[in-house]
């Protein structure tokens, strides 16, 4: 199977740089991205980004000296709360070199990205609305792109199925006419006031270690997900459906069990 995550606004820029790395695919795309944005002010940024002042300041001269910055493995550089989740330090290399085979993350401005590719820090969110001469949104810039690589990817793998473990604002970029791939969109419940409900906190790390858990285990069939226990979540095959196979934890779910 085939993964896919969402990036982090959060970077670890401080982290040891692993030696060596792979190209992204779309540099030359990137390298366009960041032409235009270093044509934005630090204001520009902010009303774009809906960012502070400190952050429109920090990644107006990000994109300035982008060909200059230090860069690091996109696994390594990434620090939010769906890597805490998939813990890649922890990672054994066997299970981490099938990662760099079968996950895949998308980017506002790598398009996609393998664990091991080198980026640059960056903040620029798929959702943007930067203007290219491609239209007004970075979905635009990308159009059937992205879904067509993971079409390549899965076909190199064998694999006619891809394991959504990414937000909407990413996925969609995924072009649903272009995407010839089974997609399987695990969700993540949490019981709260007597009902299951997704807290966006813990549904992040629960993305992280379900990609983690395909990644340690070499899963090969959508239906092996059901066994995914990681933080003590579990299956609930009556709130399920093949595309969309729900997890819960807390005492519904032990109700449930």
């Amino acid at each position: 199977m085939l993964i896919v995550v969402s990036p982090a606004k959060k970077l670890n820029e401080t982290a040891p740089s692993t030696t060596g790395g792979t190209e992204p695919y779309f540099a030359d795309e990137t390298a366009k991205l960041v032409a235009t944005a270093r044509r934005l002010k630090a204001g520009d940024l902010m009303k774009l980004m809906h960012i502070s002042e400190n952050l429109g300041k920090l990644n107006a001269a990000r994109f300035a000296g982008f060909g200059e910055a230090e860069v690091k493995q996109a696994i390594e550089l990434f620090d939010g709360d769906t890597y805490t989740g998939f813990d890649a330090a922890s990672l054994d290399p066997d299970a981490m070199d099938y990662a760099q085979d079968h996950l895949r993350i998308l980017s506002g401005l790598y398009g996609l990205l393998r664990p091991r590719d080198l980026i640059a820090p960056h903040r620029l969110e798929m959702g943007t609305r930067l203007k290219t001469r491609r239209g007004g949104s970075l979905y635009d810039f990308w159009g059937d792109r992205v879904a067509k690589r993971l079409n390549e990817e899965a076909g190199a793998l064998g694999t006619k199925t891809l394991v959504n473990c990414a937000s909407v604002e990413y996925f969609t970029a995924a072009d649903r006419k272009a995407l010839k791939l089974e997609v399987v969109t695990p969700k993540f419940f949490e019981t709260k006031n007597g009902e299951p409900r997704i807290v966006s906190f813990y549904a992040k790390q629960a993305r992280g270690a379900m990609a983690r858990f395909v990644c340690e285990n070499r899963l090969t069939e959508p239906a092996d997900l059901a066994a995914f226990t990681a933080g003590g979540y579990e299956y609930q095959p009556e709130l399920s459906s093949p595309s969309e196979p729900v997890f819960l934890r807390g005492e519904l779910a032990q109700d449930a069990a």
